[in-house]
């Protein structure tokens, strides 16, 4: 679920994975691995 909100989110504003990434320097493909749920981001609790 978390990750349809992320992409979905994503192409609303238009952003790239890239872009998406250089924003919470990771990888691109941390983000695309986020996007298809095989792995989740760490959220600071």
């Amino acid at each position: 679920m978390l990750n349809e909100i992320l992409k979905e989110k994503r192409k609303e504003l238009n952003l790239t994975q890239q872009h998406v990434a250089d924003h919470l320097n990771v990888t691109r493909q941390t983000v695309s691995s986020w996007e298809v749920g095989k792995s989740f981001p760490d959220i600071p609790t």
